[in-house]
């Protein structure tokens, strides 16, 4: 099967409410990770190595730094004159703002009838990962399936938004599928991405909304399962969710793992992101770097150690900095002590200041802080 018969659709706001600290002037697609990308990014890019040349991305409220991001998507090759990049504002019956994924379907119904692609690629923002959706594509057609549901096999991380526990025949087809469910084990727990057929999505999502169902796992994915051939792909790679500001945090710290890097950043699906043109990481006479990412345009005159720092990042003389998330162009004082913080951008942190959080509760400081 040809990608360019494959339309993808990503949702920019869902989940916006699970890390609050970072979304309430940004969607959750634009939240800052790994020191240069966009959580957007990642399925973005997943997309595009594909070959899925028509992306339309859902949003809500807050998008005005998502916009800046994406420009004309040019970073991903999808600045053209057919097909390419879409951003897609909300617009419902009545309403402003959409408040699931089916009315958020619904309210671009519009966008589907003017698509000529056959099938959908369906993927919330809220992840890490490097899958190839190519495989998946074909998976779908040679099963002959109505929806191909990713998953993972393994325990269900803590948090994790909207499970679906999916129960699997040998030949992989879904029989069964759990919303929420308790098990202390490991299960076939769902991955936030699909493909269906355009056609059969529109029906869905119709024969939803007119019931006035709206809940995405339950709705439109269990109450069907019985209706339709649905399989499971199984994607055993890197995968990290972000439902909490520990998943954020632990996510950026997985990053000092070469293993991890290798499994994200594999030169035959690259990761894409937007351009800044910064001069190489300045490092001082007396600093001290060690199991950290540092960005280009960084200056580095203190010592840092497993840490983060995004573009533009200064740290001062005689400063210690370890365990720490530090966002694009902050600048942090001399003879300051962080550990286990999490600043979003251009925040100033003055000399000799000192603060400390703990892995599982890091301190967060808010955009343009001075502190």
């Amino acid at each position: 099967m040809s990608a360019n018969k494959v339309l993808g659709i990503i949702f920019s706001n869902i989940y916006d409410e699970k890390i609050r600290e970072l979304t309430e002037t940004r969607t959750m697609a634009s939240v800052p990770f790994g020191g240069r990308y966009r959580l957007i990014d990642f399925v973005l890019s997943n997309m595009v190595n594909a070959g899925i040349n028509k992306v339309g991305v859902i949003t809500k409220n807050n998008y005005q730094s998502l916009m800046d991001h994406l420009g004309s998507g040019k970073p991903w090759d999808l600045s053209r004159k057919r097909e390419g990049l879409f951003i897609l504002p909300p617009f419902s019956n009545g309403n402003s703002e959409y408040n699931t994924r089916i009315e958020s379907l619904a309210s671009v119904n519009r966008f589907f009838q003017h698509s000529n692609e056959d099938y959908v690629f369906l993927s919330d923002s809220n992840y890490v990962c490097n899958i190839d959706c190519k495989k998946m594509l074909e998976s779908h057609i040679q099963t002959g399936a109505d929806v191909t549901v990713a998953y993972r096999f393994g325990r269900i991380p803590e948090k994790y938004a909207d499970t679906v526990s999916y129960e699997i025949d040998p030949d992989g087809r879904v029989r069964d599928a759990l919303v929420k469910p308790n098990i202390d084990g490991a299960c076939n727990y769902g991955l936030p991405m699909m493909i269906i057929s355009k056609k059969l999505l529109l029906k869905l999502v119709s024969d939803c909304v007119s019931r006035n169902q709206y809940d995405f796992e339950r709705d439109l994915i269990q109450r069907n399962i019985p209706n339709y051939h649905f399989n499971g792909y199984e994607f055993p790679g890197f995968f990290r969710s972000i439902c909490s500001m520990n998943d954020y945090f632990e996510s950026n710290m997985a990053l000092m793992q070469p293993k991890v890097r290798g499994e994200l950043f594999t030169p035959e699906r690259p990761i894409y992101t937007k351009v800044r043109d910064d001069p190489p990481a300045c490092y001082g006479l007396g600093s001290h770097v060690s199991n950290s990412l540092v960005a280009d345009g960084c200056e580095i005159e203190g010592d840092i150690e497993n840490c983060v720092l995004f573009r533009g990042v200064h740290i001062g003389k005689n400063s210690k900095v370890s365990n720490c998330v530090i966002m694009q162009d902050s600048q942090i004082g001399q003879n300051c002590r962080l550990d286990y913080v999490i600043t979003d951008k251009d925040v100033v942190i003055k000399n000799e200041r000192s603060m400390m959080g703990f892995q599982s509760y890091p301190v967060f400081i808010n955009k343009g802080s001075i502190v």
